[in-house]
């Protein structure tokens, strides 16, 4: 089954994903933060990660391009999930090495299209 971490520093969006994923049969880890999602990511591999932007500490943006350097997690794609809704965020989201960028709310058909897409990609 698929891994997916989860950056985000707000307890009711990470619950709201994890019961999403969750109920597709994805496995699901969180970090509440960039920092904590760069180590998080470093140890378990997810396949996927949904990092939010606006964090304390290392903000989603400077995490993602952290990933994408890093050779132990350059290969797991990002999709960044943020309620940052300006063209200039998105530019600059995939700039850092996002595959996709989202704004929150989603509905949660059009989120697990976009997740299981990259999925596909990752995997097969």
């Amino acid at each position: 089954m698929p891994h997916i971490l989860i950056v985000d520093d707000s307890p009711t969006e990470t619950y709201v994903l994890r019961s999403i994923f969750e109920k597709q049969g994805y496995q699901v880890s969180e970090a509440c933060n960039g920092e904590e999602g760069i180590a998080v990511a470093e140890v378990q591999k997810p396949d996927l990660i949904i990092m939010d932007v606006v964090m304390p500490g290392v903000n989603g943006f400077q995490a993602t391009r952290e990933l994408g350097q890093n050779s132990k997690t350059s290969n797991i794609p990002v999709i960044v999930y943020s309620s940052k809704d300006q063209v200039t965020d998105r530019m600059w989201a995939m700039r850092q090495g996002a595959v996709a960028y989202m704004v929150k709310p989603m509905h949660k058909d059009k989120l697990l299209s976009v997740v299981e897409k990259h999925l596909q990609r990752c995997v097969g």
